[in-house]
């Protein structure tokens, strides 16, 4: 029972909208047209069937009456005629020799075709048929007779009521209007949400298109303002951190340059220590610069469209400029809304922790979908454990006891930062594939 209520439960979510547009819609829908219904139920199963047996018991019992009288005397047959046309509204002719012939089944709404002929039935007590279409707004009754067919022209709205159509025009066209105001409504409502959504997913992304104007109902509006103040706290506290690294930097920096200008200027130092102390300032500058930049982030730097392909194609040049040897299969072309400086930072960070662990290097880029786009590179070293792969992606976590264990994290955070992934996979035929998926 379990797997049957769950398997119901599925497909109807796939036969469901996903949307809050459609729902809602669905919502307003449902029981509009249910109400609908019970009111069309409750006129077209009692009041109109009601009328449509009365109305029909008419017809059928002034058509007996009149062949009655005719069987009671048929010589008189065309005096009765000439009565019942004038008095029931008939048309009678009287086809002498023939037979009845076969008819197709009658295609009219509603049941007055059952109920005429159940009535014609109890009234004649002889062959009939009934000629639905045969002639505009106009219904035939043939009648067996002994020496002929009698046929009856009656009008058809002795059998109609136009209350009927009237209200069913009613229910329809009230349904479509409640429809038409309902989706419209709906629209302007779920359009503030969509709008707000875009607005954080660009934000996100590292896309500040600027604040959104609250619109919708009241709850809308204070979610769309509350977004608003997030951005601008968010945004004020970057400009804060990044105005205050770079005053850090400074700090930091300054006794370095005395540091290196003082070792210059003390010739009594062995050639060989002073080189030491200097290639050591500035790796320690080198640190200082890494551990700015990842604190840093790229915050400041808006999304632009770029080129992918000739952004990949200077960051692997100047990758084989620093002795590495690598293979590069872009197509021409791939283009992205992304941070240049930033994806070029991640890029060569990542080409760079390859060349220093592996002797062939490959990067390939593709469009994945109709909105991603996928870099992969691969190396020929040594790899990194699956137990390991999460973990180097942690700050300070590396797998060189020389690095700093930034390189990974920094790029991890700029393609999450665009809305991307990362991550880090066996290649085929050994080595490492580092996999990044970035928003067209």
């Amino acid at each position: 029972m379990r797997l049957n209520g769950f398997g119901a439960e599925r497909a109807l979510r796939r036969i469901l909208p996903r949307g809050l547009f459609g729902r809602s819609l669905l919502i307003v829908l449902i029981p509009m047209v249910l109400l609908q219904a019970v009111a069309l139920q409750i006129f077209y199963g009692n009041h109109l069937s009601e009328l449509s047996r009365r109305l029909a018991g008419g017809v059928a019992g002034e058509v007996g009456l009149m062949v009655g009288e005719i069987d009671s005397a048929p010589q008189g047959r065309a005096a009765i005629t000439q009565q019942a046309d004038r008095y029931f509204q008939f048309s009678t002719a009287f086809l002498k020799g023939k037979a009845l012939r076969q008819l197709p089944p009658p295609d009219v709404p509603g049941p007055v075709d059952t109920d005429l002929a159940r009535a014609l039935a109890a009234a004649l007590h002889r062959p009939f048929n009934v000629d639905w279409n045969a002639v505009p707004d106009t219904i035939v009754i043939n009648v067996q007779m002994p020496d002929g067919v009698l046929g009856i022209d009656v009008p058809r709205k002795r059998l109609y009521i136009g209350t009927f159509y009237l209200f069913l025009i009613w229910l329809i066209g009230t349904a479509a209007l409640l429809f038409g105001v309902a989706a419209l409504f709906l629209r302007n409502q779920v359009r503030g949400i969509t709008r707000l959504a875009a607005a954080a997913e660009a934000f996100g992304m590292g896309r500040d298109e600027g604040p959104i104007r609250p619109e919708g109902a009241i709850e809308v509006r204070r979610a769309a303002t509350a977004f608003n103040r997030m951005r601008e706290r968010l945004r004020r506290f970057l400009v804060q951190r990044t105005t205050m690294l770079a005053g850090v930097s400074h700090d930091l920096r300054t006794p370095l340059t005395r540091l290196r200008l003082a070792l210059a200027m003390q010739p009594q130092i062995p050639p060989q220590d002073l080189a030491d102390m200097t290639g050591d300032i500035e790796e320690m500058e080198r640190l200082i610069g890494i551990y700015l930049s990842f604190a840093r982030g790229e915050g400041s730097e808006q999304p632009v469209p770029t080129d992918i392909s000739a952004l990949l194609d200077e960051i692997c040049a100047a990758a084989r400029r620093a002795g590495a040897n690598i293979n590069l299969d872009v197509p021409p072309g791939l283009t992205a809304i992304i941070r240049p400086e930033a994806i070029r930072r991640a890029l060569t960070n990542l080409i760079d922790n390859a060349r220093r662990h592996a002797r062939q290097i490959w990067v390939r880029a593709s469009q994945t979908g109709q909105r991603t786009l996928q870099i992969l590179i691969d190396d020929d070293g040594p790899g990194i454990p699956a137990a390991k792969r999460e973990t180097l992606l942690r700050p300070f976590e590396s797998q060189d006891p020389a690095g700093t264990g930034l390189g990974l994290t920094i790029a991890c955070d700029i393609v999450v930062a665009h809305g991307g992934a990362i991550r880090l996979l066996d290649r085929p035929g050994g080595g490492l594939r580092i996999a990044i998926e970035l928003p067209v």
